[in-house]
């Protein structure tokens, strides 16, 4: 389908916490327009928000646009709220005004997004990605670590995958959300060898470290990710 002459939508990654890691690029797209979605209800609520807000400019005249997205695995209910999130840009799009849809890290790592992206794309209308810092790195960062080097495999996975069948494999593997499985995966990895680090809101005010298996929280929250490697 031929795009349409109208408004574009711009995915916008606010990176992993800390509002400084936020792009040149992110920063004008933001500052630039005057609708701002979110996925939450509430925007000052909602973490991708008070990431980009220190670098809004004149914020009491933008609009804001809530795109709540439910945290389940149902994808009837899933698929519904991506519908109704579509449907309320793509009726802004129509009145010739762009759109910025913040996200975190980036839009294109396990993002509410990019469902958004894909369903106003199939509507014909223009949709672009503006990168942000994927959290696994700025852990790394964080960690002073390297992912890979020469000739290194770089895994990035689910951690509610199969976690045997993960850290089988050769190479770094970055274990991402472990929140709801992590008792599960840090019983794995005490059995695994290799450096294991978890990074939990990352850049964030309460960011916590943790540089062994023995170390991981099991309590986890849902702002966090596991490094495995050789």
């Amino acid at each position: 389908m031929a795009e349409k002459k109208t408004g574009v939508l711009y995915g916008v990654g606010v990176g992993p916490g800390d509002p400084e890691l936020l792009t040149l690029k992110a920063c004008r797209i933001i500052n630039e327009n005057k609708y701002i979605a979110y996925p939450g209800k509430v925007k000052e609520e909602t973490l991708c928000y008070k990431i980009a807000e220190p670098v809004i400019q004149e914020p009491q005249e933008k609009i804001y646009i809530s795109c709540h997205v439910q945290m389940t695995k149902d994808r009837e209910i899933l698929d519904r709220n991506y519908d109704l999130a579509a449907a309320s840009i793509i009726e802004i799009l129509e009145k010739g005004e762009n759109v910025v849809f913040l996200t975190l890290g980036d839009p294109t790592v396990y993002a509410t997004y990019i469902y958004v992206h894909d369903r106003v794309k199939r509507a014909g209308y223009r949709a672009e990605i503006i990168s942000g810092v994927p959290s696994f790195c700025a852990a790394a960062a964080k960690l002073g670590i390297s992912l890979a080097e020469r000739s290194q495999m770089l895994h990035v996975v689910p951690a509610s995958y199969k976690i045997e069948e993960v850290l089988s494999l050769t190479g770094t593997k970055i274990l991402m959300k472990p929140a709801s499985k992590t008792k599960d995966v840090k019983e794995s990895l005490l059995e695994h060898d290799g450096e294991v680090y978890m990074v939990e809101n990352c850049g964030l005010e309460n960011e916590r470290i943790f540089r062994s298996a023995e170390e991981i929280n099991e309590n986890a929250g849902y702002l966090s990710l596991i490094i495995v490697k050789e």
